[in-house]
């Protein structure tokens, strides 16, 4: 006599009920953890974004966040205003917005702004929403950030680059989600992010450039900040490709800003 538990409609019952159970489980976790998830994304934005302004626990060679306990104070002393630029697909500055006004029209904090999604809406011929935040440093100097978003050799690579009025390189922190451990993912290394301090992403004749990571840089201690350049990683020519291309496509769109913060200042 056949058991019931031989049949093959068992076997697609006992399947179909292990996937409800465990759909279930997960979707139960998701919604549980959400709450969490969002708050710990909410203090590493801000950690990224004071690190590039030099408010940090780095130490000799290292690359240290200041702490989670520590970051929503941090930040809130340190950014004295969020700005959100909207440009339309073709670059021109649509309207500048406080923190305040974006914040009571969308509900949303600039810095939680994704930057991945406003790309996106830009290529598709819509809206973009560039934000950027106004902070001073360890040194006193009021420093302007904005976030970039790019691809690396692997996946996803994004960074914080803080800026003075000339847009010349303050700070800044670069991340990734899969580039090649020991290679590519030294991007988020204190020597290589270190190297960008001082570079000026303007031309002498106030033309934007950007910053190249370069593979045989004729200037590998970095000495020349005015070359538009700095060394590579070796082994990491498609992650590198990646860091100088996110710079320039992303940076280039805040320049509006800084010419009119020019005369504003004459």
């Amino acid at each position: 006599m056949e058991k019931r538990t031989d049949k093959n409609s068992y076997t697609i019952i006992f399947a179909i009920g292990m996937v409800l159970v465990v759909g279930s489980l997960l979707a139960y976790l998701a919604s549980s953890l959400k709450p969490r998830i969002s708050e710990n994304q909410r203090l590493e934005k801000q950690q990224n974004i004071l690190y590039a302004m030099g408010i940090n626990d780095n130490d000799e060679t290292s690359a240290v966040f200041i702490s989670t306990d520590e970051a929503p104070d941090a930040f809130s002393e340190n950014v004295s205003d969020q700005i959100v630029i909207t440009i339309d697909a073709n670059g021109k500055v649509l309207s500048n917005q406080s923190r305040d006004e974006y914040f009571n029209a969308t509900k949303q904090e600039p810095y939680l702004i994704d930057v991945k999604k406003q790309q996106a809406s830009a290529k598709a011929g819509g809206e973009r929403k560039l934000p950027l935040f106004v902070g001073k440093n360890k040194q006193g100097k009021t420093v302007y950030v904005a976030p970039i978003y790019g691809k690396g050799l692997w996946d996803a690579i994004w960074g914080y680059v803080a800026m003075d009025e000339n847009m010349v390189v303050q700070g800044a922190y670069f991340d990734h989600k899969g580039e090649t451990p020991g290679l590519g993912a030294n991007i988020k290394q204190r020597y290589f992010m270190d190297d960008f301090y001082g570079e000026h992403l303007l031309t002498e004749n106030g033309t934007f450039k950007g910053i190249t990571v370069a593979k045989g840089n004729a200037d590998p201690k970095n000495n020349d900040k005015t070359d538009n350049e700095v060394d590579a990683i070796a082994g990491a020519t498609i992650t590198g490709d990646g860091v100088s291309a996110m710079i320039k496509s992303d940076l280039k769109l805040y320049k509006p800003f800084f010419d009119n913060l020019k005369k504003q200042g004459k």
